[in-house]
Formats: structure tokens, sequence, C-alpha cells
């Protein structure tokens, strides 16, 4: 199948943190391509983190909801391709609220659906609808089970992950139903520049940087395999140009690590002391271990992660250190939620060694 070439490309989300890197990185890839960027710009989408772009013509920002199905069907009129990243997406937070993970991942999937079925059916022409999922819709693994495949089960444990599946499964309802040509790609855990700091490797990494405790869940010996964001941005490029509608494509950074050895890393990295580690009490269903086989991307499209975690956490860590203007302007909500999710939990415990 020769490659898919998009002209216009509507991105959702395009203002947080996997979003961002995509717009950034598919502007130098293509010269050519347009981009519509349409964020809410809640608490884990800034603007600031596309300044650097910010007055490249090639990229168009509108403020607005992907639930508003009118905005939706005006900004798919324009374009040739959405790639779907808006979605509420931390785990903790839909513990504590689930309605807004439904409302956006589930109710807002369906409107930009809607939108594009009705385009499609009123102007027919080649198009691609990415929507961008996760591995945790998976469920959990065992410490020797195989790594999860494009065919394993969903089994998700949160509501968070639980709203993603649903929002999968309408993607390939109206692929199959109505021909919307939808691909799901569902990756791994995420890192890198401009993450918004409740996540595990920015919260570690500010809250050292502070000389704060370390709050880590459980025993800290849950396993996630490690993506770096920019690989998983040209990874979306990969499956957006030459993905096949109607398939999905897992994403990993074949890299697993418990997160406790992840959190000793920053530490050693900033030449902090591991006595900042203190252990909470662990989150409600908490997944033990995901694990990625990305063998169909990788034999299908020829795509493989470029960084390894070494490289990738110190650059990381570098970047936290060298845009302390950045990561300061949100601590105030991400220590707010912080205290919230984990610190109301601690308990005063020496690392496992």
């Amino acid at each position: 199948m020769s490659d898919f070439a998009p002209r216009h490309l509507l991105v959702t989300g395009g203002a947080g943190f996997i979003g961002s890197n995509f717009v950034r990185r598919v502007l130098e890839l293509d010269p050519s391509l347009q981009i519509t960027n349409l964020d809410l710009l809640t608490y884990a989408g800034n603007l600031e983190s596309l300044a650097d772009v910010s007055g490249n013509p090639r990229d168009r920002f509108v403020h607005g909801d992907i639930g508003d199905f009118e905005l939706a069907r005006r900004l798919v009129g324009a374009a040739d391709a959405l790639v779907h990243f808006a979605a509420e997406s931390h785990v903790d937070r839909s513990i504590l609220g689930p309605r807004a993970f439904v409302e956006t991942n589930v109710n807002g999937t369906f409107a930009l659906l809607e939108a594009t079925r009705a385009e499609l059916a009123e102007r027919p022409r080649e198009f691609r609808f990415v929507h961008v999922s996760t591995d945790e819709v998976y469920g959990d693994l065992g410490p020797v089970e195989p790594a999860f495949t494009e065919e394993t089960s969903l089994r998700p444990n949160s509501p968070y992950s639980a709203s993603k599946a649903g929002s999968d499964l309408l993607v390939r309802a109206y692929a199959r139903t109505f021909g919307v040509p939808g691909i799901i790609t569902r990756c791994s855990n995420n890192y890198g520049p401009y993450q918004f700091p409740e996540k595990l490797i920015p919260l570690m990494i500010t809250r050292a940087l502070a000389d704060r405790p370390l709050p880590v869940y459980g025993d800290g010996r849950n396993v996630r395999d490690w993506l770096h964001v920019l690989d998983h941005a040209e990874a979306i490029w990969t499956v957006l140009r030459r993905g096949e509608p109607g398939e999905v494509y897992n994403i990993g950074g074949e890299c697993e690590v418990p997160n406790l050895e992840i959190v000793r890393r920053v530490l050693g990295l900033l030449g902090k002391p591991e006595s900042l580690i203190q252990f909470v009490t662990d989150r409600p269903g908490h997944d033990r271990r995901y694990a990625m086989n990305i063998g169909k991307i990788r034999r299908d499209l020829g795509w493989s992660p470029r960084h390894t975690l070494e490289q990738g956490l110190r650059e990381t860590v570098a970047w936290y250190q060298e845009h302390r203007v950045w990561w300061e302007r949100v601590l105030n909500e991400a220590y707010r939620t912080a205290n919230v999710m984990y610190l109301g939990g601690l308990r005063k415990t020496a690392a496992p060694r």
C-alpha cells in the first residue's frame, strides 16, 4: 500500500504533553503540512508547550471542546486526517472523579466520530482517523506472562482505562459499521519534555529538585514499559501515513522497569539521596505490570523506538533542570493534586534494597 500523504491535519489535544511533542515533530518532518490544533486547555493543556512554534503559519490553534459537534464538523471539513490525542489521562484523577473521564474520553470521541462520519458521507475522500489509546486497556500482567499483543483481550481496571477502552471500541465499531477509516494505537508509558508534573517521572524530578519527599506507591515494584515521547510521536506519524484503516498498532519502548528503579535513577542523575523516597498507600486496583509486544508495527510499518532509557531519562532530567520557568508555573496545580493523591497516605519507611 502506498503511503497516505495528508496535507491538512486536525490534531485534538495538541497543547498537551504527547500532542505538543507530536505537533512540533511533524512540522519538522513535513515542511508542507498544515496543522489545526484543537484543545480545550484544561489543567494539563498549556500553550507554552508550543511557544517555539506559535509563530509558524502552518500551525493554527483553535480553543474548543472535542464534544462540540458543530465545531468538530467544521474543522474536520478542512482536514484530510485527524489525530485524536485529547483525553483525560491520569489514573488517580479518574479514581477521584470518574465522570470527567467518561464525558471527555467516551462522549468526546463519539462526537469526533460522528463529525467525521457526517463529513465523509457528504464529501467522500481519502481520510484517516488515528485514535491514540493506551496499554492500560489490556489490564495487567503477571511477572512472567507474555507481553500484550493487539489480540489481547481488553480488561481495563481503572475508570481511566475503562473510558479509553470504551472509546477504542467506538472507533472499531465506526470503522466496521460506517466505514470511518479509523486506526487505533495503544502506547506504553510516555516520558520526556513538557510532561505535566503529576506523572511519575516529572513528579519525581521536580520534587527531588526541591528536596521534597518522593512519594512511591506500595512497594514500588509495579513494572511499566517506558517509551520516549518523541519515539511515540514518530510512531504515530508512521501509523498515519502507512497504517491500515481498521487496524490496531501497539507502540512501546521495549523497556520494562519497576517504578522504584525509575525513581532511583532520577535521584542518581540529580545527585540526590535515596532517603527522599517515601512510600505511600497503594493506589486502588493498581496494575502490577505492563509490557508491549511491538512486533506488528515493526514488521508491517518499519517503526522501532530509537531512545534507550538511559539516554532518554538523562535528557529528560536535563530538560526539567533547564526549563524551571515552564514547570514552576504549573507546580501549584501539580502539587495540590499530589497532596490529595499521595501525601495523605504518606508513611515513613526506608526504601527497600
